[in-house]
């Protein structure tokens, strides 16, 4: 493991790299990608390195620090006081230049104790053109040496197969063998062709793509046909088909974790796969046939049981009758009625009150008028009530009040 360095593997997204090592100033830390610095380096944090834009995906990005040997970083003076931030610092840049060594000196070329230098398989570049019998070759140098041989060699048998056939045989080679996928010339000079390897190659390699596409095509028939219609079961070993799925089959029909497309539409008899019930079922079902007792939400809009009835009970959980948002709509206008049967609202006397109460909708409330009813008299700004005498101030009928007031006040809050 490097002291002084560590190497991440670029992603085109991350520009944030970690500093999982010591350092004494960000400018000590440099960072490369595939070998070349980068610039315009921030600091997030003090263990965090920011690029201005993401290395691409497979690069080498190194992190590396490299410490200054240009000067000490404490120079200390005789007489001095001598802090432990001094011995530190001082040190901490011995300390960094040591690790930065041993990583330079384990990233080079070494000499195993066989006497043999060890690159560790990694590529050694810039070498120079050799000189000298015991100099190490370049590829170029060594790639160049077998062609120029490669290629005396060719001169060499061609000279003294011409001298000792003429054109015959060359001749002959070259409509015989000659190089698939290159023409020759006869010696003839007009002559140009291939060869009949080349097209018996040709000819072999066009058959044995025919047989394989032929073979293929019929593969893929089978696979899409049963992708498409198979219904008894699995598919390739990796799934079912698109009828399997859409319309049932062996294995999808209440099946846990399953079930086709139709039965999760339209299924009304029961569990589509054995846990829950279809669209329908949950949308307008009744839940008598399949055994749902959640209700559906046409039961929860208008009303329970199989005639959707607005005062029958949608469920019953835990012994309470639970009703629809119709029959708590119902509710909630009846009691309206109730409380505008016994407070009529705000009007300017005795006359407009009782009129409103007793005529018929939609003008008036289409009730009677009975002792305990309440209005608001706008006219005099105070409230009214109806004892057995007729209408009287609330504050002031101090006969009827004490008796009938609490009743009157019970009332209206409920």
């Amino acid at each position: 493991m490097a002291f002084s360095y560590h190497n991440y593997t670029g992603d085109n997204t991350t520009t944030q790299f970690s500093i999982p090592f010591t350092y004494q100033d960000t400018a000590e830390i440099s960072v490369t990608v595939d070998g070349v610095a980068e610039t315009g380096l921030t600091f997030p944090s003090s263990s965090t390195v920011e690029l201005t834009s993401a290395p691409a995906t497979g690069t080498l990005v190194q992190v590396r620090r490299t410490t200054s040997l240009t000067a000490r970083a404490i120079d200390f003076a005789s007489g001095s006081v001598l802090t432990e931030e001094d011995l530190d610092n001082s040190n901490i840049q011995v300390f960094h230049a040591a690790q930065e060594a041993i990583d330079t000196s384990n990233d080079s070329i070494t000499l195993t104790p066989a006497n043999r230098w060890d690159a560790g398989g990694s590529v050694i570049n810039n070498v120079g053109t050799p000189t000298s019998n015991t100099d190490a070759a370049t590829k170029a140098y060594a790639d160049g040496i077998s062609a120029a041989a490669a290629a005396a060699a060719v001169s060499a048998a061609n000279a003294a197969v011409t001298a000792a056939t003429g054109d015959i045989i060359p001749d002959a080679t070259k409509l015989a063998i000659h190089p698939i996928g290159s023409q020759y010339t006869l010696s003839d000079g007009t002559t140009t062709d291939y060869s009949a390897k080349h097209y018996q190659d040709a000819a072999a390699t066009s058959a044995t793509n025919a047989a394989t596409s032929k073979t293929n095509a019929g593969t893929s028939e089978t696979n899409a046909q049963e992708w498409a219609i198979k219904t008894t079961g699995i598919v390739d070993a990796t799934g079912y088909s698109a009828k399997a799925w859409s319309i049932g089959g062996t294995n999808v029909t209440n099946t846990a974790g399953a079930g086709p497309a139709k039965d999760w539409a339209t299924e009304t008899t029961g569990k589509v796969d054995g846990t829950e019930y279809s669209a329908k079922e949950y949308s307008i079902g009744t839940g008598d046939n399949s055994g749902m007792n959640t209700g559906s939400a046409k039961q929860w809009s208008i009303g329970g049981g199989t005639g959707f009835d607005r005062d029958t009970a949608v469920t019953g959980n835990g012994g309470t009758a639970e009703y629809s948002a119709k029959y708590w709509a119902n509710q909630a206008k009846n009691e309206t009625q109730t409380q505008r049967d016994v407070y009529y609202g705000s009007f300017t006397g005795d006359a407009a009150a009782e009129t409103y109460q007793t005529d018929a909708a939609p003008t008036g409330n289409g009730g009677t008028v009975n002792v305990g009813d309440l209005y608001f008299d706008s006219t005099n700004n105070v409230m009214r009530v109806r004892s057995f005498a007729g209408w009287n101030d609330v504050a002031a009928d101090t006969t009827n009040f004490a008796t009938n007031g609490f009743a009157i006040a019970m009332a209206i809050a409920l």
